[in-house]
């Protein structure tokens, strides 16, 4: 990761929220598991609890049958009870074995019918979150931390997952059989055995939540500590070229092992509280059995019990407490799925900084005029971008933005994309308030070739027909000569098929800015936004995606952000800027003629450009 320092987005990335809000968390989750609409899916979360209840119910009668049938096996042999000593006995196993698979089958059926639930759950949230992380503004994007985040989803689904299996059938049906277990101890064997009985169970669940709690921080802590090191080793990787320049290998794995051994830490620490869990249930549910055995016995030796009914109140115990060996663990992941849940509903909870208005129209384009009057713009209060900005871009015409480094070129490409929303002010496209028209109608209608190029790592033919998805080969190849790289491309071993790799790292930056422009050129938009699309290219190259350019910008409005001024002589006007306010303004003639900050610009260009010829030329001798 970049730094350490927090950003907006932290009280989402981190592993410690303080407030927690589980049952509006298991609501929403909920939603997702009983969906508007769907009577199909709602039918089976409702066969697979019938199944979930006959299953415990063949379960807790299973004991009952090999009780009977150690009383039969245990009582007098008689000359005429001989051979119903053998036969009822073997009938009562056979009814055990198939109770038993009976009760495993009907569990197996519940599973089958939920999946499908459950994974339409799961699908369904992981695409709301895709969908809502793609509403969300560049802002939160610009300050996230991809690693963080990744996480976050990630630990998320799994939780879901979880929370679904275990809640829904191992939570209910362990409560269900406690419910059961401990009415059938009343009614057969007394209050005094449901109560000692009801008390240990009582004492099993304080202590494991109470001791599952207290060790949460740890648990808490290794998650914080896993989201650090993984968003550190994917920034370390995404930045893999930066670190070679700096030799940086061992400080970017020292800061790795740091996190690793913070983690190790809690981990130990975690895994030693674990211990004194699992020690502290072992003495209950061992105190517990001894104590109800001891009574069980005394029963039998005063002949108020059968020894089969003495294997009955062992086999219930051992049944209730076979599923309450898993309660810590359960209680801690549930708790934990729940928390990450949570943070996963806040990322689709927090709202989109960039909305559209409720009465948002379709912008509808004839001449495709840009207007901003009187804009400002700040990224926050105490830093102003742009001052008081007025300009028209005439349809059909270009305009070039100049200036130095930070005043504010780039943000008027943002925000006529609609990347953020002015102060003050308004910008208008053919007299359409952009603020007023929908997000998606008004892009559909720029193309932007970005200074920083970045690519999806597939092919390149994929990356040049992400500008129109239904565009034809040939379409691909017309808009990749406009662009200039078709001849590369035929040169490469696979061609079109290239992979350019993690955010186009094979290729160079000269490559990447022609893909980016050829992918322009083919989403044929009515509005262009260039900024500094030819700042990668060398001098030759530069001419002829010059000369590309402006043949597809004619009969299309064009707002060029440019450094290189040879690049924009031709343009209807060139506004230039300085500290986000516009200090000049004209065509390349009549700035020159004007002997300001555009002509100091220009000369100081020209100078280096001829430094540069001359190198070349003392190379070539």
């Amino acid at each position: 990761m970049a730094n350490d320092e927090p950003t907006q987005n932290s009280e989402i990335l981190e592993d410690d929220v303080n407030a927690e809000n589980h049952i509006a968390t298991v609501k929403k989750l909920w939603y997702y598991l009983w969906p508007v609409g769907r009577a199909d899916l709602k039918s089976r979360v409702i066969l697979s609890m019938i199944f979930l209840v006959m299953a415990k119910v063949l379960g807790i009668f299973v004991p009952f049958l090999f009780a009977d049938a150690v009383d039969i096996l245990t009582g007098e042999n008689t000359v005429d009870g001989t051979m119903i000593a053998v036969a009822v006995p073997i009938g009562l196993i056979f009814g055990y074995g198939t109770t038993r698979v009976l009760a495993q089958a009907f569990g197996e059926i519940r599973d089958a019918i939920f999946v499908k639930v459950g994974q339409n759950a799961l699908r369904k949230i992981a695409l709301n979150t895709f969908r809502h992380l793609h509403l969300l503004s560049l802002r939160f994007h610009l300050e996230r931390r991809t690693g963080g985040l990744s996480r976050v989803i990630e630990r998320a689904t799994r939780g879901i997952d979880f929370l679904l299996r275990f809640m829904l059938f191992n939570i209910i049906p362990t409560i269900l059989e406690i419910i059961m277990i401990s009415s059938i101890f009343w009614i057969k064997f007394g209050f005094i055995y449901a109560a000692i009985t009801f008390l240990c169970l009582s004492s099993y669940i304080y202590f494991t939540i109470a001791v599952t709690e207290w060790r949460l921080k740890y648990r808490r802590e290794m998650n914080k500590q896993d989201t650090k090191a993984n968003g550190r080793a994917i920034d370390s990787l995404i930045n893999f070229e930066t670190v070679k320049y700096f030799t940086s290998e061992d400080h970017e794995a020292s800061r790795y092992d740091k996190s690793l051994k913070n983690y190790a830490t809690a981990a130990i620490r975690s895994q030693l509280s674990l211990t004194l869990l699992n020690v502290g249930q072992g003495f209950i549910i061992s105190g517990g059995l001894v104590a109800v055995l001891i009574m069980g016995a005394n029963g039998v030796a005063r002949g108020q019990f059968t020894i089969g009914e003495f294997v009955l109140i062992n086999s219930l115990l051992i049944q209730i407490y076979m599923p309450l060996n898993f309660l810590g663990f359960v209680y801690r992941e549930i708790k934990q799925a729940l928390v990450d849940m949570e943070k996963m509903f806040m990322l689709i909870a927090k709202n989109p900084e960039i909305k559209d208005k409720e009465d948002a129209i379709d912008v509808v384009l004839d001449q495709g005029e840009i207007e901003f009057k009187n804009v400002c713009f700040h990224y926050s209060s105490d830093r102003p971008i742009l001052k008081n900005v007025s300009f028209k871009v005439k349809g059909g015409t270009t305009t070039a933005v100049v200036g130095s480094s930070g005043a504010g070129k780039s943000t008027i490409s943002r925000i006529l994309f609609r990347f953020y929303d002015i102060s003050s002010g308004s910008v208008t496209v053919d007299g359409q308030d952009i603020r007023d028209v929908k997000q998606l109608s008004l892009r559909k209608k720029i193309g932007v070739v970005p200074q920083d190029t970045v690519l999806f790592n597939d092919t390149i033919k994929y990356n040049i027909a992400y500008g129109n998805h239904d565009a034809s080969d040939e379409q691909v190849f017309e808009a990749a000569k406009l662009a200039k790289i078709h001849s590369f491309i035929m040169n490469l071993p696979e061609g079109y098929k290239t992979e350019v790799g993690e955010r186009g790292l094979k290729l160079s930056g000269g490559e990447k800015q022609r893909v980016a422009i050829a992918r322009t050129i083919l989403k044929n938009p009515s509005i262009l936004l260039l900024d500094e699309a030819t700042s990668a290219l060398d001098s030759q190259t530069e001419q002829e995606i010059q000369a590309s350019i402006e043949k597809i910008s004619q009969q299309r409005t064009a707002i060029v952000i440019a450094h290189r001024l040879s690049t924009i002589i031709n343009a209807n006007e060139i506004i230039v800027l300085d500290d986000g306010k516009i200090i000049e303004r004209g065509n390349h003639s009549a700035l020159l003629k004007q002997e300001g900050v555009y002509f100091v610009m220009w000369q100081k260009q020209q100078q280096l450009n001829e430094v540069q010829q001359k190198l070349i030329e003392l190379e070539k001798k």
